[in-house]
């Protein structure tokens, strides 16, 4: 499938079906921090819900995912229960890493999902590590590794794509490119003009596509997707994108012109999204029945989240390596 062609009526349904569930998680989340309902540090991701939404539904739930605090969207695309997330962004017993990783430290390996990392580029090594690991086994799983356009600036970024480049590793590096990292514009701190021109630098497929549009992006992901699988090796995929939100929930966004803020929301990727699938004949009622479902999920796992207990006092010191250092 061609990058400007339309992806398939189902692909587009599954598509939207996951970046609606992450669009209406996302909102409720900050929601009820608002309402001082929930107590914790939150990265919103309005704005991004289709780059994830669409490599998520060109890989399978063996494969893996390593992402980063930014990661709620990432995570809900490919396929943690709504009620395990909720848990453990809330710090509940209930959690996928019993309320103890929290927002920055998903993992729920039943899904795939092996690292949330809150350090910047730390995931590409981990990455590399578990490619390499299905290199070996010949298990035909495949690796993706989201990261933002900061952490191209990081040596891991240059070592971990020199390396699964060297070795073919069947990994793809997803920069989901919102063109700030923190608060800092991309111009500002990256020499390059674009981040795909770092992997070619390092003879890598590379590829730019606009991750906000479904079909482009499940092209491109598709392709690397298949790439990697028949052992050619890795893809870097720079998806441009744009967060609506600041860096973490209570940031203004004043470092982001007004202007270029009210284009992207006029640019906003789920109603352009929605209105494809009104073009291919997908009824309204369809299309609101999705969504009422994905209502009723988030309805469930934020309550769920609120009512579950906390982890008991001596869960504190399971799980974590206690070394007595002698004086």
């Amino acid at each position: 499938m061609a990058n400007n062609e339309l992806a398939d009526k189902d692909v587009l349904i599954d598509i939207f079906t996951r970046a609606d569930l992450i669009m209406q998680s996302d909102i409720k989340f900050r929601q009820m921090i608002g309402a001082g309902q929930l107590q914790i540090v939150y990265y919103p991701v309005r704005g991004q819900e289709v780059v994830s939404s669409a490599m998520m539904a060109a890989v399978n739930q063996e494969d893996y995912l390593v992402t980063i605090y930014r990661g709620l969207h990432d995570q809900l695309a490919k396929g943690i229960p709504s009620k395990d997330l909720w848990a453990e962004f809330a710090g509940k017993m209930a959690g996928t890493c019993k309320g103890k990783g929290g927002p920055m430290h998903i993992t729920h390996p039943e899904t795939g999902v092996m690292v949330t990392t809150g350090i910047v580029g730390s995931g590409i090594p981990i990455a590399n590590g578990l490619a390499l690991g299905s290199q070996l086994d010949k298990d035909g799983k495949v690796t993706v590794c989201c990261f933002g356009d900061g952490a191209s600036n990081i040596g891991a970024f240059h070592e971990g794509l020199n390396m699964a480049q060297v070795w073919k590793l069947p990994v793809i590096f997803l920069c989901q490119n919102n063109l700030y990292s923190e608060h800092t514009p991309m111009a500002f701190a990256t020499s390059s003009d674009s981040i795909k021109q770092r992997g070619e630098g390092l003879g890598m497929r590379s590829v730019q596509v606009n991750g906000n549009d479904a079909s482009a992006m499940y092209a491109a992901a598709k392709e690397a997707v298949e790439y990697a699988r028949a052992g050619h090796g890795p893809t870097l995929i720079e998806a441009m994108t744009f967060r609506f939100h600041g860096h973490l929930l209570g940031d203004t966004s004043h470092y982001i012109p007004k202007e270029e803020m009210e284009q992207a929301k006029k640019d906003d990727p789920m109603p352009i999204l929605r209105q494809q699938l009104l073009d291919i004949q997908v009824s309204e009622a369809d299309i609101a029945a999705i969504e009422a479902k994905n209502a009723a999920i988030i309805e469930e796992a934020s309550q769920f989240a609120l009512d579950a207990p906390y982890p008991p006092g001596e869960e504190y010191r399971i799980d974590v390596l206690d070394v007595e250092i002698a004086a």
